[in-house]
């Protein structure tokens, strides 16, 4: 997996989503193992590090929060009518675990601010190179040698206005929903992979194919409205504390975490 920062010239009666695929025995058998207990200092390291800085970068400061400051519509470009059918599931299921998060299916690439190219993997890198031109593809490929790819477009308040993901649709499913997750969700902001903390998706090492707690973390975090685009790190560590507090009660409530 990897993706691209790229800049403009970035109540209890509710009924949660069953995960995307359960039934799949290299998913459910992370879920099982899952880590759900964190403390306030391991969330925010992984935060920082995902939120600030980027894998590749090609261009603009890295060194800011970049968000989506409107409404998130999704629309998934190809002909596999199953993996639209499982990419819709992964929105819905991103859209009902991150709170201040407004993300859903788009009818057309025209109403649609995150583009889902979904192709063979045979065809993924002539893909990035129609996306990113000839060069930048292959110093892609040659440092990150990805299955999947994303990247987004901000303006100069760090906004994201637009964000294009590349995912294969013929590696079998936990590649494409560890592909489909990791890519949307890293196209909302948090860019940065890390290979210091062991539990995100946004780590190489790291895969799961499912939307974890830790990162439910780190994406409810990004998106608590007193976490803004354009912040700096001493910023976002100014208002921290009482985010985290918020965050807490809505990925217990969301999870059925235990005290």
């Amino acid at each position: 997996m990897a993706a691209v920062a790229l800049a403009t010239i970035a109540c209890d009666a509710v009924v949660w989503p069953q995960p995307v695929s359960a039934e799949i025995p290299a998913i459910a058998s992370r879920q099982r193992a899952e880590k759900k207990t964190f403390t306030d200092s391991e969330i925010i390291d992984g935060f920082l590090k995902t939120a600030f800085g980027a894998e590749f970068h090609l261009a603009g400061r890295v060194d800011r929060i970049r968000k989506y400051d409107i409404p998130v519509r999704v629309f998934a470009d190809g002909a596999r009518a199953d993996r639209k059918a499982q990419l819709s599931k992964v929105v819905a299921d991103i859209g009902a675990r991150v709170q201040h998060l407004d993300i859903a299916m788009a009818e057309s690439s025209e109403g649609a601010n995150v583009v889902v190219k979904l192709v063979r993997d045979r065809d993924l890198y002539r893909t990035i190179s129609t996306f990113y031109g000839g060069e930048r593809a292959r110093e892609i490929r040659t440092s990150l040698d990805p299955q999947c790819l994303s990247g987004f477009r901000k303006n100069e308040k760090y906004e994201i206005e637009h964000s294009d993901v590349i995912l294969t649709v013929d590696n079998g499913d936990f590649i494409f929903l560890d592909c489909a997750y990791e890519e949307l969700l890293q196209s909302l902001g948090p860019i940065n992979d890390t290979s210091s903390v062991p539990w995100t998706m946004f780590n190489d090492n790291v895969s799961m194919g499912f939307f974890d707690v830790y990162d439910q973390y780190i994406l409810n975090l990004l998106y608590d409205p007193r976490i803004k685009a354009g912040m700096t790190v001493a910023e976002v560590k100014a208002v921290l504390p009482e985010a985290m507090a918020d965050v807490r009660a809505w990925v217990k409530k969301v999870n059925k975490l235990a005290e």
